[in-house]
């Protein structure tokens, strides 16, 4: 969705300078009518240079709520809350988005729509928490409970990345390796042969030969195809399509999958019971939830089960019936409906999830990293073998 710069008088006179996201020029002034401002001057945000703006990230979103509430628990205004945040943000963007959400709340917006108009940083649900915040007159157990979530999200995403990270970077050391032994080395070791008048050189040798001639003569082609290929499956991936096919299958897999699904339970469980907990009616935590899933498979299940739960059943049939979810999860959260503990159970069940997840990743770096090192040591060592068997036939001829 586009956005639109604009210069607006308020109810009070006041001129303000902000900017909003629209379906185009009308719907922003219909919309801006419709908070009291007359719009003097309006215009689309130029896109230019917004690739290499520093993005917000999850952890100052997270010190942004904690700061919030300390300072709304400490009685300070919310407009002197907004302006402190401000000034001590040391990330450019994330300055501007609050400024801007300050003087929207100045203008007589409320929080809540003020950051509605920043969904690629304010999240569905963080907007919601606000909302109940608000409505319910808890803004500062809201902002202190968001804070917690996020971090505890951040925690969970970390312990993923983290088992990731070691084995992804050696994988692709030893492809660089191999790439710089094809491209440059090879070649060297095939005018030596020649000079050796090896006429019937091994197979391996042939073929390690073969390949290095075929990289060097078609380089820039194998390079465009590599990275058309790299937007090709990038895009596929984006699309609903394969993003459909790659959650469904990745459930599937023998340890990722395991993991995966403790990871989309642990966040399924903490987001709707932070949503209950918070006083936002149920279907609304649901909707908010399977926004916020990250898995198709997982949104698509919490759909049917809000769409159940319009029509009078319990939460914990239509997630059994998903076959998605546990039994013991499921059995957790039908105790928690009899009890009306709901959102302490669902709390309890992330907690244990995310200690699950914990041991997963610990146990998915001990089988992945032996592999990748037993996979680095037989391609590079197959292909030092294979330049130098002419050399050792040579010495044994000799």
């Amino acid at each position: 969705m586009p956005r639109f710069v604009y210069t607006a008088r308020n109810f009070e006179g006041k001129i303000i300078t902000s900017d909003t996201e629209g379906d185009s020029k009308e719907a922003v002034i219909s919309k801006l009518r419709e908070r009291g401002y007359f719009v003097t001057n309006i215009k689309e945000k130029s896109k230019e240079f917004q690739l290499f703006q520093k993005k917000v990230s999850a952890g100052e979103i997270s010190i942004f709520a904690r700061q919030f509430a300390t300072m709304i628990g400490a009685g300070v205004p919310l407009v002197r809350c907004l302006t402190i945040l401000c000034q001590q943000c040391e990330n450019p963007r994330f300055k501007e988005i609050i400024t801007k959400v300050r003087q929207d709340v100045e203008a007589g917006s409320n929080l809540s729509k003020a950051l509605q108009q920043h969904p690629k940083v304010f999240s569905n649900l963080f907007v919601n928490l606000v909302k109940a915040g608000e409505a319910g007159g808890i803004l500062e157990d809201i902002l202190s409970r968001l804070a917690t979530y996020l971090e505890s999200s951040e925690q969970l995403k970390q312990k993923v990345k983290g088992a990731m990270t070691y084995p992804v970077v050696v994988f692709s050391i030893a492809i660089l390796v191999v790439i710089f032994l094809v491209i440059f080395v090879l070649p060297t070791f095939e005018t030596i042969f020649k000079d050796m008048g090896e006429s019937k050189l091994p197979l391996p040798t042939r073929i390690l030969l073969g390949i290095s001639g075929f990289a060097n003569d078609y380089l820039i082609l194998l390079i465009i195809g590599a990275i058309a290929a790299f937007i090709g499956i990038k895009k596929f991936f984006e699309s609903e399509r394969g993003q459909r096919l790659f959650d469904t299958n990745i459930l599937k897999m023998p340890v990722i999958g395991l993991m995966q699904k403790k990871v989309a339970v642990a966040k399924f469980t903490r987001t709707l019971g932070t949503l209950i907990a918070s006083g936002v009616p149920i279907l609304q935590a649901l909707e908010v939830t399977a926004d916020t899933a990250g898995n198709i498979v997982i949104a698509e299940a919490v759909n049917k089960t809000r769409a159940s739960i319009r029509e009078g059943e319990s939460i914990s049939e239509p997630l059994k019936a998903s076959n998605v979810f546990p039994p013991m999860v499921v059995q957790m959260i039908a105790v928690g409906e009899e009890t009306g503990e709901l959102d302490k159970m669902l709390t309890k069940i992330a907690d244990f999830y995310d200690q699950e997840v914990d041991t997963a990743v610990k146990g998915l770096t001990s089988v992945i990293e032996p592999l990748v090192i037993v996979f680095m040591g037989i391609v590079i060592g197959g292909i030092v073998m294979a330049i130098f068997m002419p050399m050792l036939e040579l010495v044994n001829k000799t």
